[in-house]
């Protein structure tokens, strides 16, 4: 039978927002680098009002808003005090991954949603403790993964979904820079007491996530994993940059690889670094009982890619290879990634990323983490939440 490639060129249909009846109010906590994205985001909504930022550094937050233009807001250091005094209907959380999940637990506790960037938190019993308050809460936590909005990466879950691989047995994934350890605005991404992870929790997670979203999100079981600094631990490395000092400082790993089974019988070959001798670790892949894909390497933190997914199969007994096109970009990735969540504090509705999935993600990055010091194989256990 010949494969209909209209079933994977259909054109994405935007979604219509939901527009609240009134204003809703937002908040921003930790105003750093990644806030840059999530504020301008919020501004492009109609129905947003940025009531109040928080941050460490006094003035920081109030510098931020006033780039942005943005008048009426309330300025704190402190994020309790800033949940415990402002009204608001939700908050943005972009402060250090060491503390996820402290305000994530204590916006949740006070009666908000949250939008919680990646990754999740730095450790699997953390990601437990937030999806419990999250429980008890009856809010919700939707984590940062903005490729998930991308139309590309959903075709790439509609061909897994639809059947023409087959079983799914084996997939290789990962990305890397080759010289990209993230020192040129800020030290925080290699302190181990501030980022809790390094290569592997930065950009790691969004490969990992690109192929267990595509694999409707199995269950990890065991993780091999190897973690390294070979390079972040040298001034050599930040001769691009100009800024020597941060091998002193560096604490995190910037390589990581990991052979994990999951759930169903199937394998998953993954590596991440921030700095290599090498253009790129390798393709994503995707191998079933009836075809595989592969998916041209990223850097994988965007959600685009700049060249076509390849299919493989045998038709008719003949080995073929199918081209599907990229499908092209027409929403800014961030606009959707706020949309959604705006979307669902209004209709009370499920979190766009929810965090019964993230949590695999989690324990995938907590398992590496272990087993590399660990220097054996290690058991994934999900906590009971």
């Amino acid at each position: 039978m010949a494969l209909d490639m209209n079933n994977f060129t259909s054109n994405q249909k935007e979604q219509s927002a939901v527009k609240s009846n009134r204003k809703l109010r937002i908040g921003i906590i930790g105003t750093g680098g990644i806030s840059g994205s999530h504020i301008p985001a919020y501004l492009r909504q109609e129905d947003v009002e940025l009531a109040a930022g928080c941050d460490l550094i006094p003035g920081k937050a109030e510098s931020k808003f006033r780039y942005y233009k943005i008048e009426g807001g309330k300025f704190f250091t402190d994020y309790k005090e800033m949940i415990d005094t402002v009204e608001m209907d939700a908050v943005s959380v972009c402060t250090y991954n060491s503390t996820h999940a402290e305000c994530a637990i204590y916006a949740l506790e006070h009666g908000l949603n949250v939008l919680l960037e990646k990754p999740f938190t730095v450790t699997l019993e953390e990601a437990a403790a937030v999806m419990r308050a999250e429980k008890k809460s009856g809010k919700f936590v939707s984590v940062g993964f903005q490729p998930r909005f991308d139309a590309n990466m959903q075709m790439i879950k509609k061909i897994v979904q639809s059947g023409e691989l087959g079983r799914v047995f084996y997939v290789q994934t990962g990305g890397g820079r080759r010289h990209g350890i993230p020192v040129s605005w800020t030290d925080t991404f290699i302190q181990k007491d501030k980022a809790g992870l390094g290569a592997v929790g930065d950009i790691g997670c969004y490969s990992i996530d690109l192929v267990m979203n595509a694999l409707n999100n199995p269950k990890p079981l065991t993780v091999s994993g190897t973690v390294s600094d070979y390079f972040g631990t040298t001034p050599e490395a930040y001769a691009q940059v100009g800024r020597p000092e941060c091998a002193k400082m560096f604490s995190v790993d910037d390589f990581a690889s990991a052979y994990i089974r999951l759930e169903g019988g199937i394998i998953l070959d993954f590596r991440i670094a921030w700095y290599m001798h090498l253009d790129t670790p390798g393709d994503t892949i995707i191998m079933g009982t009836k075809g595989s894909l592969r998916i041209p390497s990223t850097e994988c933190w965007n959600g685009t890619f700049n060249k076509p997914m390849t299919l493989y199969r045998d038709i008719a007994g003949e080995p073929t290879q199918i081209e599907i096109p990229l499908l092209p970009a027409t929403t800014n990735l961030w606009d959707k990634k706020i949309r959604s969540f705006l979307d669902a504090v209004i209709t009370g509705g499920k979190a766009p990323v929810p965090t019964d999935q993230i949590i695999y993600n989690q324990a995938i990055l907590d398992g590496i983490s272990r087993s590399g010091k660990l220097g054996h194989e290690v058991k994934i256990e999900i906590p009971e939440i």
